[in-house]
């Protein structure tokens, strides 16, 4: 895909998971990545040493999200750790990718699971943009980790699927306010992943096929399925793509 060296790239959440795939695809393709973690410092400097292994580089930022000041505490690490690496400040892509979900038919779901999950899954990454936004350079990319839940009805992670659902209008709404600077926003919608926070899902080798039926391939996602499409739209060669939702799902639900 498309270089890029002497490109800046924050991805929230990148200790782990669909983050930790993210983080390295954007180092292999040039670009010196911020490796944001919530609590998990050990994993994030698993991250962080991967992507120096394999010729990247990466630095750590440490902010948790969803509590009163998220967004000022991320990136005034991030400005710190920037300036100590050496580099130019400044920001070219933003991924946002940290999220919680937690369990619950409408019936289960309490205030605090409710406020929990739009705390870190849509007012963090409303926030975080904004800021963000202070930092970007014109022609910047911002793209938002959203899910297969907001396209299909999910009764047991409801709140989880309202709080995705808002990320993808902020999308939309947001490509159109920021075409004027070159900045395109898109959201990236992922199926069952294999990752820790469905782990308990397929616990079993019987759960774990049933889940793997859910897609046409017959196969749960790896990291790397969402991380390769997060890099094309991170590249220039998605330069004339703006406002959309990509279903990264392997056919599922079809």
């Amino acid at each position: 895909m498309g270089d890029l060296n002497g490109k800046t790239a924050l991805v929230t959440g990148s200790s782990r998971g669909i983050g930790r795939g993210i983080a390295q695809r954007l180092a292999r393709d040039g670009a010196l990545v911020a490796v944001h973690y919530g609590s998990n410092d050990v994993a994030a400097k698993e991250t962080v040493e991967h992507i120096a292994d394999a010729g990247g580089r990466a630095f750590l930022i440490g902010a948790e999200l969803g509590v009163p000041g998220d967004a000022e505490a991320l990136f005034a690490a991030f400005d710190a750790e920037l300036a100590a690496y050496g580099a130019e400040s400044g920001l070219d892509i933003l991924v946002n990718n940290a999220a919680l979900s937690i369990p619950g038919h409408v019936g289960e779901v309490t205030p605090e699971d409710f406020d929990r999950s739009i705390a870190v899954n849509t007012k963090a990454p409303f926030f975080v943009i904004q800021h963000g936004l202070r930092r970007m350079r014109d022609g910047g990319r911002i793209i938002n980790i959203s899910s297969a839940v907001t396209s299909t009805a999910f009764p047991s992670t409801i709140a989880y699927s309202l709080s995705k659902g808002a990320v993808d209008t902020l999308t939309l709404t947001l490509a159109k306010d920021l075409g004027e600077r070159g900045i395109t926003v898109n959201t990236v919608a992922p199926g069952f992943i294999e990752t820790d926070m469905n782990a308990a899902l397929r616990a079993t080798p019987e759960a774990h096929a049933q889940l793997a039926a859910i897609s046409v391939f017959n196969r749960l996602g790896k990291p790397t399925d969402i991380a390769d499409v997060v890099g094309f739209l991170a590249s220039d060669d998605s330069r004339w793509i703006t406002g959309q939702r990509f279903d990264v799902s392997g056919g599922s639900m079809l």
